[in-house]
């Protein structure tokens, strides 16, 4: 870095920190200066973009590691052996990786969900077969995981409608994802009708060679920490052919930028896919982000998730100040609120006549969210989302699982996201470069 570049990011910081401080964010100088150091010195650090923790064993993209902490890996594995796909020597090889705000616990105190990336690179001869392994193995998964003591599948996403249908009476487009229940993994079909209302079914083999968007969700109940939690794994589904070309089979080979590889073995698989990701990944990712900025600030408003993306955004762009300034706010003791409105959703998803989750557990971490928010609030806002967690934990002594749970978790989830919102939006509007950043989307 040249001395002129120095003595602008020098200045750039020191705005940063005093925008920081008129806001009241905690935002620590070293550190600050710290990260930017490491970020410098990994994007001089040549070619080479991924790096390996010898000591943990767990590895990822350079920018993403500094990110990373290995406190809560034995947790995370934990999770993932529930979750991950089993190899099939010469047929099936797979790559499990942390994503989302898992793969960020260094900077995010409150993650939302426990989110993971696979990749699952199928072996065979033809396309077709490619689907119809991946069409058996995931639903292997399904009636292997599909509910325990401390867990329970709510969702698997899988193919696209072939046609327009009609479902549980909505409405629903041909080309959407499919979501698929666990009961009607085990059926093989969903029942549904046309839009002149004919009644049809939609069959799971049937959709195998078009499998589009993969992804499964469970609700995690850790009976140690008393917390529910909700884990999903997303897959990158590839088929290896023959000759030894790489296809992956929704069309696109996802990149890795916020990835982090929770075991070394995996580096063989990993190295072989990473190969044949587009020249373009980096510029393709950050379109694809800014998509969802876009998304969050203009139609499903959450000014959370807007920053989520930012950040993310910012360190992959050379924005590293405006990154830095990110980095604390979701240490800040108001972004706890994100994970209440995430597991406000979670007690909601396992209150179902079949669940394995118990209602025992489901108390305890309506308490521990009634008590999280007594320590973040004060004031009118902290009586208000205080009653109604008191409201739905009343819902939850009083009517048998699989009752109606909805409209009291859903007024909950609404006051509590209303205050994220407007934590998020006055600290980020407040920044003037951040600012014009969001401001670029409404005149795009």
């Amino acid at each position: 870095m040249s001395e002129a570049s120095k003595t602008q990011s020098s200045a750039d910081l020191k705005r940063i920190l005093e925008s920081a401080q008129r806001l009241g964010v905690e935002m620590d100088e070293e550190e600050a200066l710290q990260w930017l150091t490491a970020i410098a010195a990994s994007q001089a650090g040549g070619d080479e973009d991924i790096v390996v923790d010898i000591r943990s064993g767990v590895f990822g993209h350079k920018v993403s590691m500094l990110d990373f902490s290995p406190q809560d890996l034995a947790h995370f594995r934990e999770i993932g052996r529930l979750v991950e796909f089993k190899d099939r020597p010469g047929i099936v090889e797979t790559a499990l990786a942390l994503s989302g705000s898992a793969a960020q616990s260094k900077i995010q105190s409150f993650p939302g969900d426990c989110d993971y990336f696979e990749r699952v690179n199928i072996k065979a001869e033809t396309q077709e077969e490619a689907c119809r392994i991946l069409a058996e193995i995931m639903r292997e998964k399904v009636l292997n995981t599909e509910k325990g003591p401390t867990y329970q599948l709510i969702e698997v996403k899988f193919g696209a409608y072939p046609y327009d249908v009609v479902r549980d009476e909505r409405p629903i487009k041909a080309g959407t994802p499919i979501g698929w229940t666990p009961p009607e993994i085990r059926a093989g079909q969903i029942k549904a009708s046309k839009p002149d209302g004919n009644p049809t079914v939609i069959r799971w083999d049937e959709v195998a060679n078009q499998p589009g968007w993969c992804k499964l969700d469970w609700v995690i109940a850790d009976p140690v920490r008393g917390q529910l939690a909700n884990a999903s794994n997303m897959l990158d589904v590839t088929w290896e052919t023959p000759n030894g070309d790489i296809v992956p089979l929704d069309g696109y080979l996802d990149p890795y930028f916020q990835e982090i590889y929770l075991e070394a073995e995996s580096i063989p698989i990993f190295s072989k896919l990473a190969r044949h990701v587009s020249a373009d990944a980096l510029d393709d990712y950050v379109a694809q982000l800014e998509k969802e900025v876009n998304k969050y600030l203009t139609k499903d408003v959450n000014y959370g998730k807007v920053a989520k993306r930012m950040y993310n955004v910012f360190r992959l762009t050379g924005r590293y100040e405006e990154a830095a300034f990110l980095r604390e706010l979701f240490d800040e003791p108001t972004t706890m609120l994100y994970q209440v409105w995430s597991l406000i959703r979670t007690i909601d998803d396992c209150f179902k006549p079949d669940s394995s989750i118990s209602i025992e557990m489901l108390l305890t971490q309506a308490d521990h969210l009634i008590l999280a928010v007594i320590e973040a609030l004060e004031g009118e806002q902290e009586s208000e989302i205080v009653r109604l967690l008191l409201r739905l934990r009343d819902t939850l002594t009083r009517q048998k699982p699989g009752g109606k749970l909805t409209a009291e978790a859903e007024a909950a989830r609404a006051e509590v996201i209303n205050l994220v919102n407007n934590f998020f939006y006055e600290r980020l509007v407040a920044v003037p470069t951040i600012r014009e950043y969001m401001d670029g989307f409404s005149k795009k």
